[in-house]
């Protein structure tokens, strides 16, 4: 198993930076190797929301479907799942002096034949972690601002609090 975590913060309320880690539609402007994600219904976003995800890593495409499994004010969790691998993702917010800490934990098994690439994988999956970290936090200083019509102040934390994993 690969876990990857990362600690960071961003300027957007906690509120509005787990919407947008909630919609996980938003993760093709976040994850490096997403080559499409697109939701599977419509209505609200909620326990049972579902998304076809498309990421290619060292040239090989690979399809998850996300569920939202449980969301509410101070996280979320989601899993995906392929015939590959299976993938959970567990946010947590919380507000802290002048910001919102986001901790951002990703638990990938990969099934069958897959498993032998896991050594492979590891550094692959830090790499677009500290990319993801960049984006989200330039993403919930701006683009967030607009698409939620929340008032957020220029993103001005680049770097992350802490960086684990």
């Amino acid at each position: 198993m690969i876990v990857v975590e990362r600690t960071f913060a961003v300027t957007a309320a906690p509120g509005v930076a787990l919407g947008y880690l909630q919609d996980f539609e938003n993760a093709q402007e976040w994850d490096r190797s997403s080559v499409r994600t697109t939701r599977l219904g419509t209505g609200p976003i909620v326990p049972g929301t579902r998304w076809r995800h498309v990421r290619k890593l060292y040239g090989v495409t690979a399809e998850l479907t996300y569920t939202l499994i449980s969301s509410d004010p101070g996280g979320l969790v989601l899993h995906g799942r392929s015939e590959g691998a299976t993938c959970i993702d567990t946010v947590f917010v919380r507000a802290v002096p002048g910001a919102t800490e986001v901790m951002y934990r990703v638990e990938l098994e990969l099934h069958g034949l897959a498993k032998l690439a896991t050594p492979l994988l590891r550094p692959e999956l830090e790499r677009l972690a500290a990319a993801g970290v960049a984006v989200v936090t330039g993403a919930l200083g701006s683009a967030v601002r607009h698409r939620f019509g929340a008032p957020i102040a220029p993103n001005r934390l680049t770097a992350p609090l802490e960086e684990t994993g």
